[in-house]
């Protein structure tokens, strides 16, 4: 932005246009979270033979809902990840003692086991091989 163009509508939309534009949801046609690590094929063989995550060869991550989760390297990824509560997956799931006792007999470390949440939820969160964290959620309402 310059000085010509403090103030005025840069948009090209007219004041009434910028109005629906404002009120109007975005169009979303799927869903994906990209993971990058420094390790990707550890990580994938992570979400694949330990969580379970079903893979989807189509799209080359792994079917989470009616979502995707990816899995890549990038250059400027090095290390763990030194904030993990930063963002969190979150994996709902229908029996949340059965699944984290079979995570935990594949050595999966849980930092929080069965938190019970005012709003009805169960939560155990667990730490992915970048130092990620991941949280198995209960939720019958």
């Amino acid at each position: 932005m310059n000085s010509s163009t403090v103030g005025k509508d840069t948009t090209g939309l007219s004041n009434g246009s910028w109005i629906v534009a404002l009120l109007s949801p975005m169009k979303i046609g799927h869903f994906t979270i990209l993971l990058n690590s420094h390790q990707p094929d550890a990580l994938r063989d992570f979400y694949r033979d330990v969580v379970g995550l079903e893979k989807d060869e189509e799209v080359g991550g792994f079917k989470v809902g009616g979502a995707h989760l990816l899995i890549d390297g990038h250059s400027e990824v090095t290390g763990g990840n030194e904030q993990p509560a930063r963002y969190l997956i979150n994996l709902f799931v229908d029996d949340i003692a059965a699944e984290q006792a079979r995570l935990e007999k594949q050595g999966v470390k849980f930092i929080r086991t069965q938190g019970r949440e005012f709003w009805g939820g169960i939560i155990s969160t667990f730490v992915d091989p970048d130092g990620n964290y991941a949280q198995l959620i209960e939720f019958k309402p």
